[in-house]
């Protein structure tokens, strides 16, 4: 349908937030209390909308509502619209003081260190920027970010054909590297390979996960099976926790030695995992504009990183 100052005018952003409301709690009721207004108001809202648009928003069923294809389609404009707006406002009060706001970060464990030597690095410089930290796996990550709930992502980064509306500035390489606790006896071995490990404990993460499919495949380029996983979980604390008190192995990326939360007893074994050398990067929405903070955050990210990259 056409957009015509007719449409402007009859498609009202209250209108579009009942909509989305409805849509995220999956019922008039719960949306009715939500946003304080009568179910018949809300009915009315989704109505006026449904006529302007000459097609169906919402699938009403006793179990409650569902958005229709239309629906969800206007729903992930909207979403857009309403960040826009929100970015609109937050520019506006920049305008004063560009060193204020808000950056919302999406990082994954294992560079979460990363992340809190980059917020640490600019909470000195600027004291004003609050940080709102997601720590999840990249997948889950990724799709915040589509959904502009995220500003930035800091995580370890493999290209791919599906991510083309996403920018990647990578920051610097880390490789993998198979982890122990100081002490472990296998530590003291050179040159092993991941074959010479298949009878081990192990801990690794879901072979669904973004971090669970790189480990996958280093064992696929083997020729080797994975071995035989006592705990598999997404938890990071989790497997470094089984590190420390059952001898267990994992792959985590190298960086994580660094951290100067586990350097004092986490070890990599003499394994050659160099095949394994991926960027970590922040990753944002191309055609998303963003203001001063999340700027300063980026720029700090190349800076904080190099010095890593360059052992500083």
């Amino acid at each position: 349908m056409k957009w015509d100052n007719r449409i402007g005018r009859r498609l009202r952003l209250k209108d579009l937030h009942t909509l989305q409301t409805v849509a995220e709690v999956g019922s008039m009721a719960k949306a009715s209390e939500r946003l304080a207004l009568s179910q018949p108001a809300i009915s009315k809202a989704v109505s006026d909308m449904e006529h302007v648009l000459a097609t169906s928003l919402l699938d009403r069923s006793a179990r409650g509502v569902a958005l229709t294809e239309a629906g969800r389609l206007l729903i992930e404009r909207t979403r857009v619209v309403f960040d826009e707006i929100g970015q609109g406002v937050a520019d506006i009060e920049r305008l004063s003081d560009p060193t204020r706001g808000i950056v919302k970060i999406g990082t994954a464990e294992p560079v979460a260190s990363v992340v809190s030597q980059i917020i640490s690095h600019l909470v000195k410089k600027y004291p004003r920027v609050g940080y709102d930290v997601l720590v999840s796996d990249l997948d889950t990550l990724i799709g915040e970010l589509r959904q502009r709930a995220r500003d930035v992502v800091v995580a370890r980064w493999t290209a791919s054909p599906m991510a083309d509306d996403l920018g990647v500035q990578p920051l610097f390489k880390s490789p993998l590297a198979v982890m122990a606790a100081r002490g472990h006896p296998l530590l003291g071995r050179k040159k092993l390979s991941l074959a010479d490990l298949m009878n081990e404990r192990w801990t690794l993460s879901p072979a669904d996960s973004f971090l669970g499919r790189t480990v996958v495949d280093l064992f696929r380029r083997r020729k080797l099976p994975l071995p035989l996983v006592v705990v598999t979980t997404i938890s990071i604390h989790m497997r470094l926790d089984l590190l420390a008190s059952g001898g267990f192995l994992t792959i985590l990326p190298a960086q994580m030695l660094r951290s100067p939360a586990e350097r004092a007893w986490l070890r990599a074994l003499d394994v050659d995992l160099h095949d394994s050398l991926q960027p970590i990067a922040a990753i944002t929405l191309k055609k998303r504009r963003v203001g001063g903070a999340v700027k300063l955050f980026e720029q700090a990210s190349v800076e904080v990183c190099r010095n890593l990259a360059n052992g500083r």
